[in-house]
């Protein structure tokens, strides 16, 4: 009976499989071989190639990584040095420090003050992105923004953000959209610190800045790990932005999410865009294998 039950088991596992099996291929495995495939063709939407389309080999690439013109506006190496640029402002600087900070302040914190922070920065992250990003022009509004406002009152000059500062204004923005992810894993990651570790340390007398070093930053380290990882994967690939400034003015904001949309999808080049779309994939492959090993490591201390 032992016997026959194992194989028949095995079937049925098999069996329930097959769906999950069926919807990765179709909406994961096939997407990714056909970007794969377009990314050495020159197809396009319009025109004779639209059709009449050919392999190019490694000729898209090849556009894309010529330094002659690589660091020029609105080429892939500038998209990639903004993108850089915005990932470590926005998700490491930004969500993950920020995020930190407030989960730190608010350690073993109780009543109104906390729970009205946990909420308007959930709030912040709840809500559509098309709401916030009309919220935020409106905020940045060089005449009638709110920031500019409370510039004015304090006397100090209030420009146009969203033209004299494209960059600063999506990174602001993304930090306040998404600091809410760091901050809620922080304090989860806090509140498992057993009480008698920080009444030891206030026994002692240390401060709260060799509190903070000393007993809760090693204690989480492997959290900031994992965080750092998922932001900077969510952030790399975030579209968000698009909705404030579309990647202008100047290419001065595109981010590489933006360059592949106005490639493929504004100047309908299919075979270069999937190139882009091949070499945002290995990126993000790089920055989950890093997460899989972070995974792998707590595994084994814990």
């Amino acid at each position: 009976m032992h016997s026959e039950s194992g194989p028949l088991s095995r079937q049925m596992g098999i069996l329930f499989l097959i769906p999950a099996l069926l919807f990765m291929a179709v909406f994961i495995l096939f997407p990714f071989v056909w970007v794969f495939f377009l990314s050495f063709t020159n197809q396009t939407l319009t025109g004779t190639t639209a059709v009449a389309w050919k392999f190019v080999g490694l000729d898209n690439y090849r556009h894309l990584f010529d330094f002659s013109k690589w660091m020029r506006s609105g080429e892939f190496g500038r998209s990639m040095l903004i993108t850089i640029q915005f990932v470590i402002g926005s998700a490491l600087v930004g969500q993950v420090g920020l995020g930190l900070l407030i989960a730190a302040l608010l350690y073993r914190r109780r009543g109104w003050l906390r729970e009205t922070i946990h909420t308007v920065v959930v709030l912040a992250w709840i809500i559509p992105d098309v709401v916030v990003a009309f919220a935020w022009l409106a905020f940045l509004d060089r005449d009638y923004g709110t920031l500019n406002a409370i510039l004015s009152v304090l006397s100090f000059n209030h420009p146009d953000w969203l033209i004299d500062h494209p960059l600063l204004s999506i990174i602001l923005f993304n930090t306040w959209r998404g600091t809410a992810f760091s901050m809620l894993l922080f304090s989860s990651a806090l509140a498992t610190i057993p009480p008698s570790y920080m009444e030891t340390a206030d026994v002692a007398g240390a401060s709260a800045w060799q509190k903070f070093r000393d007993i809760l930053l090693p204690l989480i380290k492997n959290h900031i790990l994992t965080d750092v990882i998922l932001i900077t994967l969510w952030t790399f690939n975030v579209f968000t932005p698009f909705l404030l400034t579309g990647g202008g003015p100047a290419y001065k904001s595109e981010i590489i999410s933006i360059y592949t949309y106005r490639v493929a999808f504004r100047f309908f080049e299919f075979g270069k865009g999937s190139a882009i779309a091949v070499i945002v994939m290995l990126v993000n492959l790089v920055l989950a294998l890093g997460y899989l090993r972070i995974l792998r490591r707590q595994e084994v201390y814990t």
